[in-house]
């Protein structure tokens, strides 16, 4: 049975400074960290955290334990920097799907 997202599907690499608040000088993040991803960037109407309708340029499916919350700071593969507007954790406990984690970007 599956449990989580086959690492060899995730064939690229991309970094994640966590969002962890606002300060005084503006956002403040965590320190980065590197994930094996699946990347898709294409266009895409999401709706972002704050519930607004917005436009996705890249889509990541990540292992299940990435912490990559809303407002975080992602590089993608080919070194453009982007704000992840929406994270979703994916599970289905019991069935032979994979766990994931997918995060849409700005």
């Amino acid at each position: 049975m599956v449990t989580r997202v086959p690492p060899s599907l995730l064939r690229h690499r991309i970094g994640v400074e966590p969002y962890l608040g606002d300060g005084a000088y503006g956002p403040i993040y965590g320190p980065l960290v590197e994930h094996a991803a699946l990347v898709g960037q294409v266009a895409r109407m999401v709706r972002a955290a704050d519930g607004r309708e917005v436009v996705s340029s890249a889509q990541i499916i990540a292992a299940p334990d990435m912490d990559c919350p809303a407002g975080s700071r992602v590089t993608l593969p080919g070194g453009r920097i982007t704000t992840a507007l929406s994270t979703a954790a994916h599970t289905a406990p019991g069935l032979p799907v994979p766990a994931s984690t997918e995060v849409m970007c700005e």
